[in-house]
Order: structure tokens, then sequence, then C-alpha cells
């Protein structure tokens, strides 16, 4: 199949997941092309298949601000004719489904020439803030009912969109996955002894610092557990919520024991090295940072929300509070770096459910049968 896959660049799960997703469509032996703003996080070096389209979107006096939606709906419209595009797969509601809709129309207005199918992920964010948003709902619910196949990343994100939009299209569920060859636990010479070199155990937390993440919470929950056991705390990512953080951890006090790492391109061996991840979410749809960790491994202390409790099984692969419960969190945090025997029972079923349910392997399939059945239905009609 021919495939564009249209997506964020920045670090988050839709860009994340759409950016695997069309490296493992190229190694399976389609012709897959990513279009975004920038060269997505994880593109990594060249492979065969899979092609970059920049979408460039210039500034006139006479726009106040740029129009992405109109030069990304431009540029697919142009991949789509020249790469006779079959698929256009939209990461995201707004703009990126209305975009690949927009062009669509435009397509089916040239005659003789081939007008891809639409299928539109929705990833959370999009759903919960921006959909439940009067400012953008219409639009967002429009995309998605104009789409030929729509699939969300849990049940939980779809019981949502069915609840915040009204829509009445199918929707289909298939979840995040991982590369568990890459994430796995390793040996990292030297690591451990310089993150933490007095031999505390290391908590780790991994987002993109928004508010929906609770960067904050995150110190407030290790600053508990630094009371009760030594330890220190990676936080790693970079978003509008890494200032409040950073004062937070010096007016607790813990601020020495915090390494604010920024952005990082390689988690897995931060990861490796890691005893806790720590994911105090107001809401996730899915936690792909979180079945990262699991893959590594790593046990998870999270919120009981959204799709959460789908990946994170409560007391088996890690512990679920509620969202307002720091002092829970803290606990079970506390409780799996000091009892060994639970952190290697909970380490070990966390890298058996990643690599059970949710590798490539098993999710990648569920796209191509997926595209294969939409296309059929376009056929049919």
């Amino acid at each position: 199949m021919k495939i564009g896959i249209v997506c964020y660049a920045s670090v988050g799960g839709s860009g994340i997941i759409a950016t695997e997703l069309g490296k493992a469509l190229a190694s399976r032996g389609h012709g897959v092309h990513i279009l975004s703003s920038d060269m997505p996080v994880r593109l990594g070096p060249y492979q065969t298949g899979l092609s970059f389209h920049r979408v460039e979107t210039p500034s006139y006096p006479l726009f106040r601000e740029p129009q992405y939606l109109l030069s990304l709906a431009n540029k697919i419209v142009q991949v789509a004719r020249a790469e006779q595009l079959e698929i256009v797969h939209a990461h995201y509601a707004v703009p990126h489904a209305t975009a690949a809709n927009l062009a669509r129309q435009v397509l089916a207005s040239t005659p003789g020439g081939v007008v891809p199918r639409v299928v539109t992920t929705l990833h959370g964010t999009d759903i919960t803030l921006i959909g439940a948003d009067p400012s953008y709902s219409e639009i967002v619910a429009f995309g998605i009912q104009q789409s030929d196949g729509v699939t969300t990343v849990s049940e939980s994100l779809k019981a949502d969109t069915y609840r915040e939009l009204d829509v009445a299209c199918d929707v289909r569920v298939i979840p995040n996955f991982v590369d568990v060859n890459t994430y796995t636990r390793r040996e990292v010479p030297g690591l451990k002894a310089r993150l933490a070199p007095a031999g505390e155990r290391l908590l780790i937390h991994i987002s993109n610092f928004r508010p929906v993440k609770r960067a904050t919470a995150v110190v407030d929950v290790f600053a508990r557990v630094r009371r009760r056991v030594p330890s220190r705390l990676l936080m790693v990512g970079d978003g509008p919520d890494l200032p409040a953080a950073v004062r937070l951890a010096n007016s607790l006090g813990v601020a020495g024991a915090v390494e604010f790492l920024g952005e990082q391109d390689l988690l897995a061996p931060l990861l490796s090295v890691a005893d806790v991840f720590l994911l105090p979410s107001v809401q996730e749809s899915f936690g792909l940072a979180a079945l990262e960790a699991m893959a590594c491994s790593v046990p998870v202390v999270a919120s009981r929300a959204g799709g959460l409790p789908e990946v994170i099984e409560d007391g088996v692969t890690g512990f679920l509070h509620a969202p307002d419960d720091l002092e829970g969190m803290a606990g079970s945090a506390v409780r799996l770096l000091t009892d060994q025997a639970v952190h290697s029972a909970m380490a070990e079923a966390s890298r058996s459910v990643a690599r059970d349910r949710y590798t490539d392997d098993r999710i990648v399939p569920l796209y191509e049968q997926y595209y294969q059945e939409i296309l059929g239905r376009g056929r049919a009609a």
C-alpha cells in the first residue's frame, strides 16, 4: 500500500506512535510518506520505503497568524498526487483530520485522479480538551465523521469520543505499541553510578510537561518518598510546567536530588537504570511512556485515569491511585523500593505484558487489516 501519515513532530504520544507506525509499515514493504511541520523526533536515519515531507507555512502580512491548516492540506494534495497515495492516516483530529478531508475534496475535484481514503486516529487531548471546547467541537466532530475510518488508542478514549462529541461513526480501538527489542532493560556501564552516586534508588518521569501530566505532582510524590527512602528523581522532557516543577523542587528542599534532563532521544538507557516510573497525570488516553517503562521492566505508579487501567494492572504491573492521592502514590513507590520481592515480581510482569500484548508485531498488522478494510469499502461503494 501507499500510505501518507500526518502527525505532529514534537515530543508526545501521537507523534511518536505515528512515526513508529510509519517505520514499521515501511519495514513491512509499504511505501510510507510522513508529513509534518518538522522532522519527527523518532524518525531516525534513512529507511527504505520511508520518506519525509516538510510542510512549509509562509507568513503574509494579510494573515495575522500562519495558515498551517491550508498549507498542510495543500501538501497532502501534492504528495497524494505525486505518490498515488491510497490512504492518508491523520494522527490527531485537529488540524490533521480536517486538512486530510479538505485535501481529499480537492483531489476528488480532479477527474481521473486517485482519491485516497482518510483514516483518523484520536490520541487523547484532541478529544478530552480540544474536542470538549465549544470553540472547536463542531469542527472536530465534523472531521471525525467525514473520515473513512476512525481509531482510538483505548476503550476509555473511545467512550470519551462518543460522550464529548456525539459522533455517529464506528470507532475502532487499536492500542499503542512498543518495540520490545529497543525498549528492554540492559546494562549501561557507569550510568547508574553517575545518576545515583551514593547508591540511591532512582525514580523517573518522562513527559512533555504539559499541565495534564502534572509535573509538580511528580516532584511532590518524590519529596514524600525521599523522606523514607534514599532516592533520586530523573525528570525527562520539556514543556510549559518545567519551571513550576523546578521551583517546587527548590521549595521542598529536594532540588539537589532531582535531575532535569530535558528532552532525550534515547530513553531505554535511562529506563534501564530506573526503579520506579511515576505518572500522576490527571488524564491519559493510553500512557505510552508507561508502556515503554514496563517494557524495560520498570513498575509504574500512576493515576487511575483514562486508559491507564487498560495498560497497568493494579497490584500486578504497578499501582494505581486516584489522581489526587499523592500520599498513596508515595506509599506505593516506597513499597516497591523497599520490598525486593514485590519489585521483582512487578518488573517481570510489566515486561511480560509489554511483550505479550503491545508489540509492534501484534499491533501494526491491525492497522494493515484496517486499511485494507477501508479500501475494500471504497471499492464496494
